[in-house]
């Protein structure tokens, strides 16, 4: 074998290394990274949204047929029934098991009357969201239907429960992703009612 011929078959084989050895390079950054976020100290259930302090990209949607509160048809969830009002959007559905374990949450959250609480069905079944809350109680002002997740990705959400507080001027003032715990709500969703209404939240 000639001398070229040799330089070109090593020449090869590190090529062919290099190559073999690329996706687990590639892979070992990947879980260095997702390890350095795990163990950053950050919640992850607050991620940050581009969304905040802009204007809420409402979305009339079709009411949930045949919900009712205090006897009444629940309206639908639109732009102008959130004006003028401190407002929490929920994303839920019926299959969300989240979403089971954090309603208690939103139903004692509707009942502070600084706050308008309201709800987006997200992909999900009318008899299904109809039963969910028939059984677990209705804390929301509003109901709209989001079949698809239009709306969903118009807010940038990530995975539902989700919720955003929107202030009375249209802004989004607060993201949660995940089910309200006591610590998000004390030092996240309160402080930030507490500084759009600058008065304590109950």
């Amino acid at each position: 074998m000639s001398e070229t011929e040799s330089n070109a078959e090593g020449t090869g084989t590190r090529t062919r290394v290099v190559l073999a050895a690329l996706p687990l390079a590639i892979f070992l950054g990947l879980a260095l990274i997702f390890w350095t976020q795990l163990n950053s100290g950050r919640d992850i259930s607050e991620i940050p949204s581009a969304l905040i302090g802009t204007k809420a990209p409402w979305r009339d949607l079709e009411p949930l047929a045949g919900a009712v509160k205090d006897g009444l048809p629940m309206p639908a969830l639109t732009a102008e029934g959130a004006k003028g009002k401190l407002t929490l959007v929920n994303f839920w559905a019926s299959w969300c098991v989240p979403c089971r374990q954090e309603h208690p949450v939103i139903l004692s959250l509707s009942k502070d009357p600084r706050l308008n609480v309201v709800g987006v069905n997200y992909k999900d079944g009318s008899e299904n969201a109809l039963r969910f809350l028939g059984e677990l109680g209705n804390p929301f002002s509003a109901i709209g239907l989001d079949p698809v997740g239009k709306m969903a990705i118009d807010w940038g959400v990530y995975g539902i429960p989700e919720s955003y507080l929107v202030g009375p001027d249209g802004t989004i003032l607060y993201k949660k992703v995940g089910p309200f715990d006591e610590n998000s709500l004390k030092n996240g969703l309160f402080p930030a009612i507490e500084k759009a209404l600058g008065a304590p939240a109950s």
